[in-house]
């Protein structure tokens, strides 16, 4: 995962406009389909879909994007057949040791979100880890959702607003909007300004459901594994062409041409 040489044919940050996004999350759909489609088992899906993760991660990094958050592994994939789920925690754990000098030479910083107790002690080792070795990194952001459920990120969150009131340490007329996010995962990444969904399913398959209220959605028919910096740019131009009224109205302009 390094940053390609030949800059001067990539598209910089500027040649997409004012309104680019300073998170990105994705929903990296499709490994599977893709490889069944080409005859060979789900699990080659998977490893094809690390290089997605690296040229995303990569090309995220060059343009600036501040913070990009993958639904890597999500809490209803325990379900999954057993011998995928350790194939995909040994992937997990291989990526998080090969990617770590990349990691590093990009100055970008690592974090995870999710139920991280209930991973294996190997990949939960590597990730705290490679979290600690990039710390100190003063680029992007790179967050992976492990063992991730919106739900259970509310539940979690009640469960620990409950516990602080019946201590007598927080009051019912304390609770509003932003002392709940203060209690998720990650209270201090700002909310995804873009949420990108691979494979051409329409849902958010309890991804972000309190971070992505208001997050502009893309969605793509081309499955993980070929979702590469092409479409990356896409999704970005996609973006700046949208307007963001987060529930109030679009401005309109005055007789002089500025906002009314």
């Amino acid at each position: 995962m390094s940053v390609r040489g030949d800059s001067s044919a990539l598209p910089s940050r500027a040649d997409f406009g004012p309104a680019f996004p300073a998170h990105i999350a994705i929903i990296m759909d499709g490994n599977g389909r893709w490889a069944q489609a080409r005859g060979k088992k789900r699990v080659f899906g998977h490893k094809e879909g690390i290089a997605s993760v690296r040229e995303i991660t990569t090309e995220c990094a060059r343009l600036g994007v501040q913070s990009l958050t993958l639904y890597a592994f999500s809490a209803e994939n325990w379900k999954r057949p057993p011998l995928e789920v350790r194939y995909l925690m040994q992937l997990l754990r291989l990526f998080l040791v090969q990617e770590r000098r990349t990691l590093m030479e990009n100055q970008v910083r690592l974090g995870a979100i999710g139920r991280l107790d209930k991973l294996p002690k190997a990949a939960r080792e590597e990730l705290e880890r490679t979290i600690a070795q990039t710390a100190g990194n003063r680029g992007m952001l790179l967050r992976l959702a492990l063992s991730y459920g919106s739900r259970s990120e509310i539940a979690d969150a009640l469960r620990r607003i409950v516990s602080e009131a019946r201590a007598g340490r927080l009051s019912p007329e304390q609770i509003d909007e932003e002392s709940l996010r203060g209690y998720l995962y990650d209270p201090h990444t700002p909310d995804p300004d873009l949420l990108i969904r691979t494979a051409g399913e329409l849902r958010l398959s309890n991804f972000l459901l309190w971070q992505a209220s208001y997050s502009e959605l893309h969605v793509t028919e081309c499955c993980w594994p070929e979702f590469r910096a092409p479409q990356l740019h896409e999704a970005l131009r996609a973006y700046a062409a949208r307007t963001r009224k987060f529930g109030g109205l679009e401005p309109r302009p005055s007789a002089n041409g500025t906002p009314a």
